[in-house]
C-alpha cells in the first residue's frame, strides 16, 4: 500500500523511543510539512561516528511534496541536523527568531547560509504549506523562543506541542498562554502530538526561577573562583548566571565555542542582558583576585573534549581550577551521559575543587525544562484531542503518558503509541495505524553523512575489542613460492615486545601454511587469503582465546 494515496499521514522519522534527534511530519496529500530536525550525540557503540541524524530518505524520495520545515526551538535535539538535511534538500525553514540564530550558525559553519531560505515566525504568526495551514503558540521551556505548532488540515487540527512546561514565574518569558490553548481545544484537535519526557515524573516542574536564587546564593558563599557548567542553549540559565555575576561583583568568562557562539547571538537578538565591561577573555583573569572570577563554560553532559571536562583533567591551556574553587553543574544528565559526568565530578574533586551538582529541591542547581505529569494532564485537558501520540521520549514514557491520557477521559484505542516510521493514517475522520515509512539513524562521520553502514561499525567495534593482525607474505610471481619470511604486524593485539615467542609462532604458522599452498598448487589470491586467516584465526584463539582482525597482504614480485 502506498502512503502517498493516504490523505492525512502523521510519522515521526525520529523522536520517539528515543530521546534526541526529533523529527516528524504530516503530509495531507501532495504536501508534506517536516517538524523539527534534530541530532543526538553517539555512545560508546559507535565508535568514530561523530553524530547521528535522522533518515530522511522518506523526504528525499517525495522531495517535490515538502513544503517547509518548522523548528519548534533552537535546542540541538530539534535542529542539530538540519544544515545534513538542507544539504540534500533546500526547503524553507520557519522559526522564531532566536531560534533562527542558532540555526544560523550552523549553517554558516556548514557554508550553507547563503543558499539557505529563513523565515521569521511569531507566536501569533499564520503560513501557508500548500492545503495545510500553519498556526503557532507561545510554550515554555528552558530556552526562550519556543513555540508549539497548530496545523490546519481538511481532516481536522493537528497540534504538536514541541518541548514545554508551565512555568508561571518565567526568567525571561513569555508566560503561558493558557487561552490561546485552551482556544485551540474549544475549536477541536483531531490529533495531538505531545512531549513524554517528564510522563514518569508526578507533581509539576518546579520553575526555572528556583536556579536563579540558589546559583546567587552559591556566588555569594564561594571564596575564590566560581565555574559553572551549563548547556549553552539554556539562555534563561545563562541569564541568571550573569545576574550572579553582576550581583557579587564577578567579572564573567565564557568558555567553549558553543557558549560563545549562543551567547553572542542572544546578546545580539536581545534575549541575553550583559552590561558593559562584565565579560573578559580569559587572559584578563590574572588581572583579577580569584573573588571577583566567574567562568560560564560547557561540558556539563562530561563531553571529552568540551571545556569543564579539559578543566577537570587540567588539560586547559588558559585558566585552570585550584584548590578551594566552586564548581557548580547546572545541569542534569542526559540518559547515557551519567558515565562520563561521574568521571569529571570525580577529577574535579582530586583537584580539590568544592562541587554542586543535582537536580530539584536537594541542591536547586537545575530544573527540567519538561512539564510533569500534572503539566502533561494540563495540556491534555485544555487542548481536548480526539486522539493523542505521545512523542519525545523513551518507551516508558510513552506508555506512561497513555495512561495520564486515560486519567483524563481519552479513550484507551485512541492513543497510538508508534515507533519511527510507523504512521497514523486519518481518513473520513477516523484514525488507524498506517503504511511504514523508511526512517532510522543515518551517521555523520567527519565530512560524510550516511556513509558509515552496519558493517563498517561491526569492523570498528572488532578493531576496538581485539585489535588487528597485519599478514604480509611476498611471493613469486612466475614460480609463486616465497621470496622472503612473512612479516606479522600487531595492532591493538599485543605488546610486540612482551610477546616474541607468540610472535614467532604465528609467523612460522605463515610459513608452513604458504608452503603447503605452493605444494598444492593454490593460486587465487582470495582463497591464499581465506586459508591464511583461518588457520591464524584458529591458533590465535587457542592461544590468548581472542579474535582480532586478520588482514593477510599477498605481494607478487
Amino acid at each position: 500500500m502506498n502512503p502517498n494515496d493516504r490523505k492525512l499521514l502523521i510519522a515521526a522519522l525520529g523522536g520517539v523511543n528515543e530521546i534526541g534527534k526529533n523529527m516528524y511530519f504530516i503530509q495531507y496529500n501532495n504536501d508534506i510539512v517536516v517538524i523539527d530536525c534534530g541530532s543526538k550525540f553517539p555512545d560508546e557503540n559507535l565508535p568514530g561516528i561523530d553524530l547521528i541524524v535522522p533518515d530522511i530518505t522518506y523526504l528525499l524520495e517525495n522531495r517535490e511534496k515538502v513544503r517547509a520545515l518548522i523548528v519548534t526551538h533552537g535546542h540541538e535535539d530539534h535542529i542539530g541536523g538540519i544544515p545534513y538535511l538542507l544539504k540534500q534538500l533546500n526547503i524553507p525553514v520557519y522559526g522564531t527568531k532566536l531560534t533562527l540564530g542558532l540555526i544560523k550558525i550552523k549553517l554558516k559553519e556548514h557554508g550553507l547560509l547563503k543558499q539557505a531560505e529563513l523565515h521569521t515566525v511569531a507566536a501569533d504568526s499564520v503560513i501557508e504549506a500548500g492545503r495545510i495551514g500553519v498556526s503557532f503558540f507561545a510554550i515554555n521551556h528552558s530556552i526562550p523562543d519556543c513555540v508549539g505548532v497548530c496545523f490546519q488540515t481538511p481532516e481536522g487540527a493537528v497540534v504538536h506541542t514541541g518541548d514545554f512546561k508551565f512555568d508561571f514565574s518565567p526568567v525571561n518569558g513569555p508566560y503561558p498562554d493558557l487561552h490561546r490553548l485552551a482556544e485551540i481545544g474549544r475549536q477541536g484537535v483531531k490529533v495531538l502530538l505531545s512531549e513524554s519526557t517528564n510522563a514518569e515524573r508526578p507533581g509539576f516542574t518546579p520553575s526555572e526561577r528556583l536556579v536563579g536564587g540558589q546559583i546567587l546564593d552559591a556566588f555569594a558563599r564561594a571564596k575564590q573562583q566560581i565555574f559553572i557548567s551549563t548547556f549553552a542553549s539554556n539562555v534563561n540559565r545563562v541569564q541568571q548566571v550573569i545576574d550572579a555575576a553582576v550581583e557579587t561583583g564577578r567579572k564573567l568568562i565564557l568558555l567553549g565555542r558553543s557558549m560563545v557562539n549562543v551567547v553572542s547571538v542572544s546578546m545580539e537578538l536581545g534575549y541575553l542582558d550583559v552590561p558593559d565591561g562584565l565579560l573578559i577573555e580569559p587572559e584578563e583573569s590574572e588581572r583579577y583576585p580569584a573573588e571577583r572570577i566567574a567562568v560560564l563554560c560547557t561540558g556539563s553532559q562530561g563531553e571529552p573534549m568540551a571545556a569543564l571536562s579539559r578543566l577537570a583533567s587540567s588539560k586547559h591551556s588558559k585558566i585552570e581550577i585550584l584548590p578551594g574553587d566552586t564548581v557548580i553543574i547546572a545541569a542534569g544528565p542526559i540518559p547515557g551521559n551519567e558515565r562520563n559526568l561521574a568521571q569529571v565530578i570525580d577529577n574535579l574533586y582530586v583537584l580539590g575543587a568544592k562541587v554542586i551538582y543535582g537536580s530539584g529541591t536537594a541542591t536547586g542547581m537545575h530544573v527540567s525544562g519538561h512539564g510533569s505529569q500534572e503539566e502533561l494532564k494540563l495540556m491534555l485537558t485544555l487542548m481536548k484531542p480526539e486522539y493523542l501520540i505521545p512523542v519525545h521520549g523513551e518507551f516508558r514514557m510513552l506508555y506512561q503518558h497513555r495512561q495520564l491520557a486515560e486519567w483524563v477521559g481519552i479513550p484507551h484505542e485512541n492513543v497510538f503509541i508508534v515507533k519511527n516510521g510507523e504512521t497514523v493514517q486519518i481518513e473520513n475522520g477516523q484514525a488507524l495505524l498506517g503504511p511504514k515509512v523508511p526512517s532510522g539513524n543515518s551517521f555523520v562521520d567527519g565530512l560524510g553523512i550516511g556513509e558509515v553502514g552496519n558493517i563498517v561499525l561491526r569492523d570498528r567495534r572488532h578493531l576496538s575489542s581485539d585489535g588487528m593482525i597485519i599478514i604480509v607474505t611476498t611471493l613469486s610471481k612466475s614460480e609463486k613460492n616465497m621470496l622472503a619470511d612473512p612479516e606479522v604486524i600487531s595492532r591493538g593485539f599485543v605488546f610486540v615486545r612482551e610477546s616474541e615467542e607468540l610472535m614467532g609462532q604465528i609467523r612460522d604458522l605463515v610459513l608452513t601454511t604458504m608452503n603447503g599452498l605452493n605444494e598444492a598448487e593454490k593460486s587465487q589470491w582470495s582463497e591464499i587469503k581465506q586459508i591464511l586467516k583461518d588457520n591464524v584465526g584458529r591458533f590465535i584463539y587457542s592461544q590468548t582465546k581472542k579474535r582480532p582482525m586478520i588482514l593477510p597482504i599477498v605481494i607478487e614480485v
